[in-house]
């Protein structure tokens, strides 16, 4: 089974810039994405062989989920069930026979770190919703999760503590998660992989000058582990100011 994770920055943006060639290229059997920015009936995607599931923030042209999936799911859930934490779009979860697959949008703690407390409320809350599914059956979660984990997952790591996404508690509270029975796929898999990174600032020309962060993930109940067959990186493909991550499991 092959999944697919991608923060587009904007779906209509990035089908302007290739998205859909990206997509019919790698005919995945569930396709995530993050940040939308829009409302479903703001786009019209054809899609055939896919089932289209949208859960946008109230605020529109704001952050926002979607997965498309060849697979038809036992039960589709928005949100955590916590209305404070479900009012941005940030997670779609779909219930197969043998796992849930969750794709999430994990709140960035922004400029100035303004959001940081609130981060820290959203992680436990997604952990515990995280903990409780994974007590029914196997979870993979992917997705745009904000954070850069150890120092490797980021290009200048001494220059950015304390920067969002680099910040004591952030990195923290994904240690807990991993520690808590997840698998970090690509780590797990490359433990000493360098310059392997997901997220590229616009300024600077980092992106050409591979000058980035590994932000974006796919993690698996620790059970999972022994099925993943690659954990993938494809820093080539343009059209966000992400790239696209892939499982083969």
């Amino acid at each position: 089974m092959k999944l697919i994770s991608w923060n587009v920055n904007g779906l209509r943006a990035c089908i302007k810039k290739g998205f859909m060639e990206f997509f019919e290229a790698q005919d995945a059997d569930i396709f995530c994405i993050q940040e939308t920015k829009l409302q479903p009936e703001q786009i019209q995607l054809e899609l055939p062989g896919y089932q289209q599931y949208f859960f946008s923030a109230e605020k529109k042209g704001y952050s926002g989920t979607a997965i498309f999936a060849k697979l038809e799911p036992l039960s589709c859930r928005y949100g955590i069930g916590l209305s404070p934490h479900d009012a941005e779009g940030r997670t779609i979860t779909l219930e197969y026979p043998d796992f849930y697959m969750v794709n999430v949008y994990t709140p960035n703690a922004q400029h100035e770190l303004t959001r940081l407390d609130y981060r820290m409320q959203w992680e436990d809350a997604f952990r515990d919703y995280l903990l409780g599914l994974d007590l029914d059956k196997p979870v993979i979660v992917c997705g745009d999760m904000n954070v850069a984990h150890q120092e490797i997952d980021l290009k200048n790591p001494k220059a950015n503590i304390g920067n969002a996404g680099f910040t004591y508690e952030e990195r923290e509270k994904i240690g807990v998660l991993l520690n808590s029975g997840f698998a970090d796929t690509f780590r797990r898999l490359y433990p000493d992989k360098t310059d392997a990174y997901t997220w590229w600032s616009y300024r600077a020309a980092a992106r050409k000058r591979n000058i980035g962060w590994r932000i974006d993930y796919f993690l698996v109940s620790e059970r999972l582990m022994p099925n993943v067959c690659d954990s993938i990186i494809y820093p080539e493909v343009e059209g966000s100011d992400h790239c696209p991550i892939g499982l083969i499991i």
